[in-house]
C-alpha cells in the first residue's frame, strides 16, 4: 500500500498526472479525436480476437505499472518523476526481472489501446514511446542512476536486463 501521508500521496498523483497519465491518456485521446478513431466493437472474430489481445495488453500493463509504483513508494521512498526519484535502489517485486518494469507496464497499455481502437495511429505512437526511452534510458537515466546507487546500481545493470526480463527473478544485493 502506498505510504497515507497527504502530501507523499499528492507527490505521487501529480508524477502521474504529468507522466503517464500524459503518455496513456491525453496522447491517444488526441490521436482519436484527430484521426477520427472510435471506440467500436470489432466485426469480425479476428478484429475480435486483436481487440481481446488489447484487453489483455491493458491489463498486464496496469499489473505492471501498478507494482512499479508501489515499489517505487514504499521500498524507495520517491516517486517516478525524475525531479522527486526514489532514495533507495529499487530492486524488488517486478525490477527482480526487468529494469524498467514502468516503462513496460506504460508501453503494454498503450499498445493496448491501439490493439483494442484497431488503429494504425495508435500502434506507431506506441512505436515513437518505445524508441524515446530506449534513447533516454541508456543515455539519461542509466548514468544517473549509476551516480547516485554507484556499485549497487552497476551490480543490478549487469543482472538484469533492461526491457526483456529474466525467467527467474534476480536475488542479488537488495532483493529478498
Amino acid at each position: 500500500m502506498l505510504p497515507c501521508a497527504p502530501f507523499v500521496l499528492l507527490r505521487h498523483l501529480l508524477s502521474i498526472a504529468i507522466l503517464p497519465f500524459t503518455v496513456a491518456v491525453v496522447v491517444p485521446v488526441w490521436l482519436a479525436r484527430r484521426n477520427g478513431v472510435e471506440v467500436s466493437l470489432g466485426a469480425t472474430p479476428t478484429q475480435l480476437l486483436v481487440q481481446l489481445l488489447g484487453l489483455i495488453a491493458l491489463a498486464v500493463g496496469l499489473a505492471l505499472f501498478m507494482a512499479s509504483l508501489r515499489q517505487f513508494a514504499v521500498r524507495g521512498k520517491g516517486t517516478l518523476a525524475p525531479w522527486d526519484p526514489p532514495k533507495h535502489l529499487v530492486v524488488e517485486g517486478p525490477y527482480r526481472y526487468v529494469r524498467n518494469p514502468m516503462i513496460s507496464g506504460v508501453l503494454f497499455l498503450i499498445a493496448g489501446e491501439a490493439l483494442i481502437l484497431r488503429s494504425s495511429t495508435h500502434l506507431l505512437w506506441s512505436s515513437i514511446f518505445l524508441i524515446i526511452n530506449a534513447i533516454y534510458i541508456p543515455l539519461v537515466e542509466e548514468p544517473q542512476l549509476e551516480r547516485r546507487f554507484g556499485k549497487s546500481y552497476v551490480e543490478y545493470r549487469r543482472h538484469v536486463g533492461r526491457l526483456f526480463p529474466r525467467l527467474r527473478p534476480w536475488k542479488g544485493e537488495g532483493s529478498r
